[in-house]
């Protein structure tokens, strides 16, 4: 196992000392099935459901995608009118699902008082881009114009980490454009920026559980049909975008995530466009600290000092 930094949290040391004990092979050194697999052991398998917040309803449901109807899921954490929040789930564009992302959907409906419709959109490399953004923009759009039916209030919120916090950030400037009114972002660890070499994407290249490789081969599934010059496309980059105008954010940032500097770069060029923005950045964390709550009081104290921001967003 790779030396760690004696700045990592005690715990999150130890979860990855037991992941690095399974010997599983790392996610690109295998298929994209694989990989998968992979994810939901770790992140539903796993899982002990009585860890799982309550809600008063789950739903699935089907939303409009970019070539057809793709699955969602609505959780409503109680009655009355509430902010309606539309999630998109990480793994790099190519793992996760609804499954993998339950406990994230259930704690920002609790801790942010919302109703919240996790979205399903299709992956890579079977679907690459702009597959995974048009499903993205046509459920957002959707939610914009169902809020009645599903918050029952005016206001739409757009969560995702990693690859979908940059679904999300694109979704949010996509809006903008369209005049669809957006009431706040919760973005955390967004992949924003796929042109940009980072600091942190060398200093945490390897051994904090999302490692380079892994993004190199997420990258290849996603954009590797695409030339070089494509990638400062803000539906890809999107702090490369115009950030003016944007729906207030809140970005969360973990110290030993790869991705941290372009999280706190997006942050920053937010509020250099006048967009008001909370950074919220956690020593000794990682990138999926989101769903390691259970096994680190750190992590878990970092969910919900963020939602509890996002929720001051949607509830002014």
């Amino acid at each position: 196992m790779t030396s760690l930094d004696p700045r990592l949290d005690p715990e999150i040391a130890a979860l990855l000392a037991f992941l690095d004990s399974t010997g599983s092979p790392p996610m690109h050194a295998g298929t994209a099935e694989q990989a998968r697999a992979s994810f939901r052991a770790l992140t539903v398998d796993l899982r002990d459901p009585s860890v799982l917040p309550e809600v008063e309803e789950v739903t699935d449901i089907t939303v409009p995608g970019g070539d057809g109807d793709r699955p969602a899921r609505v959780y409503r954490p109680g009655p009355g009118a509430l902010p309606t929040v539309v999630l998109f789930h990480g793994g790099g564009w190519v793992i996760g699902d609804l499954d993998t992302h339950d406990l994230m959907a259930r704690t920002i409906a609790t801790i942010c008082e919302a109703v919240v419709v996790s979205v399903d959109y299709r992956l890579a490399p079977e679907h690459p881009f702009p597959a995974a953004v048009d499903d993205a923009l046509a459920a957002a759009r959707w939610a914009a114009a169902h809020l009645a039916d599903l918050g029952g209030d005016e206001r739409l919120g757009l969560a995702g980490d990693s690859a979908g916090g940059n679904l999300a950030a694109v979704a949010a400037q996509v809006l903008r454009d369209e005049g669809v009114p957006v009431a706040g972002q919760l973005l955390v660890y967004p992949a924003t920026d796929l042109v940009g070499e980072t600091a942190s994407r060398v200093e945490n290249a390897e051994g904090y559980f999302l490692d380079r490789d892994t993004m190199l081969w997420f990258a290849a599934q996603y954009v590797g049909h695409l030339p070089p010059d494509r990638l400062a496309d803000p539906r890809l980059s999107p702090l490369r975008g115009d950030l003016a105008g944007l729906a207030p954010a809140v970005v969360a940032v973990a110290q030993f995530d790869p991705l941290r500097d372009e999280g706190t770069a997006y942050a920053e060029a937010l509020r250099a466009a006048g967009v008001p923005v909370r950074l919220a950045s956690y020593d000794g964390l990682i990138h999926g600290f989101v769903d390691m709550g259970r096994f680190c009081r750190a992590a878990d104290d970092a969910v919900n000092r963020t939602c509890r921001l996002f929720h001051d967003l949607l509830h002014p």
